[in-house]
């Protein structure tokens, strides 16, 4: 590596000095909640146990979201090159039990933490799985991981790239870093044109569109057979789901739930999933201290008569709980935290109304309201008692759902078109 580069890596790698012994001490903190946060703390410093004979593909997927849209690109590394393993790296418990669920009796998938991004660790990573070739999942980009991969010829994709503007302007407050990050990767497989104009403008090279793979994740039998099983239990009961709701949304959709509901249909089941497991019991109180009747999917299925809430607090069954509404609310998007995937809602037609707040989303949030799989509502009220009046409007429900299911059929592909970038890196 140039002397200029190290020289640019050498205050951020300071930097991790002092921020170990905060990072740590988040760690203790999140492990309240959940303790697998203090499962497997060695690799976080780049200690490892498991090892594998066979030549390694590394797939670095953060978090639960990026964790499921990896796994159609999972599957199909696995069958392209049938001689090697796949070592998947994530940096929250949850990924990491995304990953088990989806890949857990597959002997040639490991999974592991990805360790902090301080040189020493990275360096005992590489040196441990020695990766022929490492994929990035979305925009995790960190310096001194991708730098030494490069230094040590490691080739490094950056696959489902998305960069949005909110991103991208904080991106450009660190121009040389940003460059010499992007610069250390071998290529990018964009989600959209915009995605790779912003990153090609922060330095990136070798940008290519390859779509979104996360339309190419699709229900398994088993899902839908869940959610045939949680509908047939709800009986005849309208539903309406709230998926992926953060903190500070559930009160105000909770709210406005009771205030519709009262005079629309106080029949309907409300169904509510939100997005961090450690937040349930915190949730479960929210909905209690309104005075409505509670259970939850770890517990009960719905009942016909005396739940007006379901607690969704299971992880990797949001496909079930689609299948099994009439109508989504999509979390993340009526508080400004950018939004949730929406391509699984769209994948079983079940029609979509969103908040303001989809930028981490928006090409794909802006699209589906195009088409009519989903409506926009800047107010959760107005978005609640849209809900209710598509329960009493099954025409307006199945245009909505038929539109949906159109538009991820037509956006698969991202996953073909990401293996053949990879094989033209000459994995």
């Amino acid at each position: 590596m140039p002397l200029f580069q190290r020289l640019l890596l050498l205050p951020y790698n300071l930097l991790w000095l002092p921020a170990l012994p905060a990072a740590l001490c988040r760690l203790f903190w999140r492990s309240r909640k959940q303790p697998g946060y203090l499962h497997h703390l060695q690799e976080r410093f780049g200690g490892y146990y498991v090892r594998t004979p066979l030549p390694v593909i590394w797939v670095h997927a953060v978090s639960l979201g990026e964790t499921r849209a990896a796994e159609p690109l999972v599957h199909a590394l696995l069958e392209r090159w049938p001689e090697h393993t796949v070592v998947l790296t994530h940096m929250t418990p949850t990924g990491r039990a995304a990953s088990e669920a989806l890949f857990g009796d597959n002997s040639r998938v490991l999974r592991a933490y990805l360790p902090y991004d301080f040189e020493p660790f990275v360096t005992r990573f590489l040196r441990h799985f020695r990766p022929v070739a490492g994929i990035v999942m979305e925009t995790e980009l960190w310096p001194t991981l991708l730098t030494t991969c490069q230094r040590r010829g490691v080739p490094v994709l950056l696959a489902n790239a998305r960069l949005s503007e909110r991103s991208a302007r904080r991106y450009a407050r660190f121009p040389a870093l940003t460059r010499l990050t992007l610069g250390a990767l071998t290529a990018i497989g964009a989600q959209s044109a915009a995605d790779a104009a912003r990153l090609t403008t922060l330095g990136a090279r070798r940008v290519s569109i390859t779509g979104n793979i996360k339309f190419d994740v699709e229900p398994s039998r088993e899902m839908l057979a869940l959610g045939a099983d949680f509908r047939a239990r709800r009986g005849t009961r309208p539903t309406i789901f709230a998926a992926s709701t953060r903190e500070g949304e559930e009160e105000a959709i909770l709210d406005a739930f009771i205030r519709t509901a009262s005079s629309a249909n106080p029949e309907t089941l409300f169904i509510l999933a939100p997005r961090h497991i450690q937040r349930f019991d915190e949730v479960e109180a929210l909905i209690r201290a309104r005075g409505l009747t509670v259970s939850r999917r770890s517990a009960i299925a719905p009942q016909p008569i005396n739940t007006q809430v379901w607690l969704g607090d299971s992880v990797g069954e949001m496909f079930a709980y689609y299948t099994a509404a009439d109508v989504a609310l999509i979390g993340g998007s009526w508080r400004p935290f950018g939004g949730q995937n929406l391509i699984e809602a769209c994948a079983v037609g079940t029609p979509i109304l969103l908040g303001p707040h989809t930028y981490n989303f928006q090409r794909v949030a802006d699209e589906a309201v195009e088409v009519g799989a989903a409506r926009r509502y800047d107010d959760i009220d107005t978005a609640m008692r849209t809900a209710f009046a598509l329960l009493e409007d099954p025409a307006a429900r199945a245009a909505m759902s038929e539109a949906g299911r159109t538009f991820a059929s037509i956006n698969r592909g991202a996953t073909a078109r990401t293996i053949a970038l990879l094989n033209e890196l000459g994995l």
